[in-house]
């Protein structure tokens, strides 16, 4: 794939942090897909372009396999790719499918099927990616990852459910004639020049938001003693909201319930029980006043090297000296991140 091991995880129609059981991840798959524009817009194309419902059925199949393969064996893999490349690749596949069908129906439909597989195949790696970023235990992550993967086949079967009932309107109402083309084909034609300039905007926006986020990724590293790199951590269990922000270091930081709301788009800082009191105090003020909003704090496990880190939902701080300046630079980098608000 070539995509394998880059840093910055995908987060093209974000999936919902917060989630609990089975239902939950199913409803976050319908949702997600009838909410992804431009994978709907891609499977519009493939539709259109196949001109019949056993064919269409066949190709959209193929693109679902290719998906609910990567999807299963790359968060089971702890695979992560990277989020324009992703991202690209999706806007390119709208562009493509719309060029095809200005092209005309393909005389030989194998390569045209092996590209809408390898796409489905890019699309479960993003698809991995962001579920990797909940922090699944790895006890239920199989049973969540494909609970979800059902949820994603189901809002795709509303959505080719509604594209059919429109293309049955439109055979049955169609387009006047006015002597350039037939109806149905100058109608067939615009929605494919369509899908090419949708194809375009979601590449343009994605290229955007990759310059916008440049920034600040490149700024939150603080100083020397502090490092950001993409997170690996996971948590324990599922967990709700912890029952306070800051937690002492004579007391167990909750870890199933700072997951949980690391998914809701928060900052988990886990810190030496060591800490002198100075520190100490400097980040339970830090935790608990306002400028730790969507923050929380607890001493850290055994093993655990670094003086602190902070982690969110995509990259970790790790700090070899207390550096409150570097949290607050990591903190705020994350909140001006759009993923913050589409995680929660």
């Amino acid at each position: 794939m070539g995509v394998v091991g880059l840093s910055e995880p995908a987060w093209a129609h974000g999936i919902t942090g917060g989630l609990e059981s089975i239902p939950d991840f199913v409803l976050s798959g319908i949702t997600h897909m009838l909410l992804g524009w431009d994978h709907l817009l891609f499977i519009v194309g493939v539709v259109l372009l196949a001109g019949e419902l056993r064919r269409a059925a066949s190709l959209i199949s193929l693109f679902a396999l290719g998906h609910s393969t990567t999807l299963i064996i790359a968060t089971l893999s702890r695979w992560q790719v990277n989020a324009a490349l992703v991202d690209g690749v999706i806007a390119a596949s709208v562009v493509f499918v719309g060029v095809v069908g200005l092209i005309g129906r393909p005389q030989r439909w194998g390569w045209f099927a092996a590209a809408v597989t390898g796409f489905g195949l890019v699309h479960g790696l993003g698809l991995a990616t962001r579920l990797q970023a909940l922090g699944l235990h790895e006890e239920t992550v199989l049973s969540r990852v494909i609970a979800f993967n059902i949820g994603v086949e189901v809002g795709q079967l509303i959505a080719i459910g509604v594209l059919m009932l429109i293309v049955e309107v439109a055979h049955r109402f169609p387009v006047p004639n006015n002597g350039a083309l037939p109806g149905w084909l100058r109608t067939r034609r615009a929605a494919n020049v369509a899908l090419v300039a949708g194809g375009v905007l979601a590449g343009t926006l994605v290229a955007v938001g990759a310059v916008e986020q440049e920034p600040a990724t490149a700024t939150a590293a603080g100083s020397g003693a502090c490092q950001v790199r993409d997170r690996t951590e996971t948590f324990q269990g599922i967990g709700g909201h912890p029952k306070k922000d800051f937690y002492e270091p004579t007391e167990t930081t909750p870890q199933d319930d700072f997951g949980h709301v690391v998914g809701d788009g928060y900052v988990a800082v886990l810190y030496q029980p060591t800490l002198a009191t100075a520190q100490l105090d400097e980040l339970r003020v830090f935790v608990t006043g306002p400028d730790g909003n969507k923050v929380v704090g607890g001493p850290a496990a055994a093993g655990q090297a670094e003086t602190f880190k902070a982690i969110h939902a995509y990259q970790t701080l790790t700090c070899t000296q207390f550096d409150l300046a570097a949290l607050r630079e990591f903190k705020a980098g994350w909140a001006n991140d759009p993923r913050s608000r589409s995680t929660g």
